[in-house]
């Protein structure tokens, strides 16, 4: 039997917090499995998976689709309209990043609100989310609107999307209102003239159908139609997150210099400070290698940021200090970044740089504990809340979290369940021993209990949200927003990126770690003493 093409479009991973129930590599993995001729990862309001699943595709050579869904919110408390948009160009992920942030971060920690005036054009500074250019948008519609809903939601897509970047999609899961599903979709594809695309699903429901279906049981399920446009929809979205580039801020290079410049400029001055007798000939040799390398890579305006939040944070009296790999630098000594002195001792600087790992550098600055608020205020004031953001940490299950929510699905007595949880032990590890089970009374062969274990080592690891980081901070040219989508923190005054530091890695995009060190802070104590 010739098996048709497909490209699956909408799929979320266990980004998608608390719905999702696969990491996006197992996802991309699965699709090369299934000879699916692309994956579009699109979590809900996010793209906080689509690192991980990018450097699978890479790996695999699968052309993955980086998108995301979004639940409009309706003027009068209407009906929501699920939209899938994917990004077809660098522009257009700018644009859905954006929209991504402007959804998120009107609404609480870990909710979103996305509105149509969002796409029409009437979010205040936005004005290229006007039609997302460059997004191709999915309407996703449910067996339970009425024809009259889909028909109008259908319409409104192409007003602002054109019949060039706009689908029906069509989810088969064999559910009871499937018929009533394709009649209302080939409906309003007939009066709007949208296309219609096969989808797979993947969300939450009662029943076994929301996976990565082979393409045998999709051409059994579709009209060879659909299946085609799945294809062709993919081979219009070839933007890959590989396009993405740190672009660093322009104010920390002043007229007339260029950033390698001002970089000699500044470590040459500090240099002599460091040595007012002469710059010993071991130094300056080390200072020329550096230079070299940072030259190569274009790392030169990191160097700057850093050295101007060093400079400023002693100008205010605040105790700072670089420490980890940046020790192995000549250039961030003189700079006054690391106290580590290239003269009287052996640095290796590619520890810290090297051109064949090709991992951008990572200068950990430990501040005094109390006054790193003042640090982090004071890169808010320069660049801006909007050229600014905190780094994420994905929060992943671990065995007591696992087993709470677990069992709590599985409707066992809430007190029981504390009581297990409880009883874990660090030395117990990521598995849950049977010992711990017969010490709350659970019989660990009965099949409920074997279950929720079952299940329980299954969820750890997963991603359950989304935190700051302690101090890892990213600075763009621009809007942050048009790299990566921002959203708010739980502490006030706080936003966050979507990306966590693995992900910045992979990327070779940059941060700049701020720490706060009570050591410092007593150490500031003793010598105001």
């Amino acid at each position: 039997m010739l098996l048709p093409a497909y490209a699956e479009l909408h799929c979320r991973s266990n980004f998608s917090f608390l719905t999702g129930a696969s990491h996006p590599e197992e996802l991309v993995d699965r699709a090369v499995e299934l000879g699916y001729s692309a994956l579009a990862i699109t979590d809900e309001c996010s793209v906080a998976g689509a690192v991980r699943a990018h450097v699978q595709a890479r790996e695999c050579g699968l052309h993955l689709v980086v998108g995301s869904e979004m639940r409009l919110v309706l003027p009068g408390g209407g009906a929501h309209a699920r939209l899938v948009l994917l990004a077809q160009t660098r522009r257009g992920w700018g644009n859905l990043s954006q929209w991504i942030t402007v959804a998120r971060r009107r609404a609480a920690k870990g909710a979103y609100l996305a509105h149509p005036g969002d796409v029409e054009g009437k979010v205040p500074n936005a004005p290229t989310l006007a039609g997302l250019p460059d997004c191709f948008a999915l309407l996703v519609p449910d067996a339970a609107q009425p024809f009259e809903t889909v028909f109008a939601h259908a319409m409104w897509l192409k007003t602002w999307f054109g019949e060039e970047r706009a689908a029906i999609a069509l989810e088969l899961l064999h559910r009871e209102g499937d018929a009533v599903l394709v009649d209302h979709a080939e409906r309003v594809a007939h009066h709007t003239g949208l296309p219609m695309v096969a989808q797979c699903g993947f969300a939450l429901e009662p029943n076994a159908e929301q996976h990565l279906r082979s393409r045998a049981r999709l051409a059994a399920l579709y009209r060879p139609e659909w299946l085609e446009r799945s294809v062709v929809i993919a081979a219009q979205c070839r933007f890959s997150l590989a396009e993405l580039r740190y672009e660093y801020p322009r104010e920390i290079v002043p007229d007339g210099h260029t950033p390698t410049s001002w970089l000699r400029a500044l470590a040459g001055q500090g240099a002599l400070e460091r040595y007012p007798k002469g710059v010993p000939a071991k130094v300056r040799a080390a200072l020329e290698h550096e230079f070299a390398l940072i030259a190569q890579l274009q790392y030169e305006p990191y160097f700057l940021t850093v050295a101007d939040i060093v400079r400023w944070a002693r100008g205010q009296g605040i105790l700072c200090q670089g420490r980890g790999s940046a020790a192995n630098s000549a250039v961030c000594y003189c700079l006054g970044v690391t106290e580590a002195d290239p003269e009287r001792h052996t640095l290796l600087f590619e520890r810290f740089i090297s051109a064949e790992r090709n991992e951008p550098p990572d200068i950990d600055i430990d501040f005094e504990h109390q006054r790193r608020e003042e640090v982090i205020q004071y890169i808010y004031g320069k660049y801006g809340r909007h050229r600014a953001a905190l780094t994420a940490v994905v929060i992943s299950y671990r065995p007591r979290s696992a087993l709470r929510d677990m069992g709590r699905a599985l409707g066992i007595d809430l007190d029981r369940i504390d009581a297990l949880a409880k009883g874990q032990h660090g030395f117990d590890g990521r598995r849950v021993a049977d010992e711990r089970l017969c010490e709350q009374g659970f019989d660990p062969s009965s099949h409920v209990v074997r279950l929720w274990t079952e299940l329980t080592h299954q969820l750890i690891g997963f991603p359950r949200h989304l935190s700051q980081h302690p101090g890892g901070f990213v600075i763009a040219r621009d809007d942050l927003a048009r790299l990566v989508p921002v959203e708010n923190a739980a502490m006030v005054g706080r936003s966050v990126i979507q990306w966590d530091k693995d992900d910045l890695d992979a990327l070779g995009l940059l941060k700049v770690d701020l720490l706060a060190l009570g050591m410092l802070s007593a150490i500031k104590r003793a010598l105001q003493f």
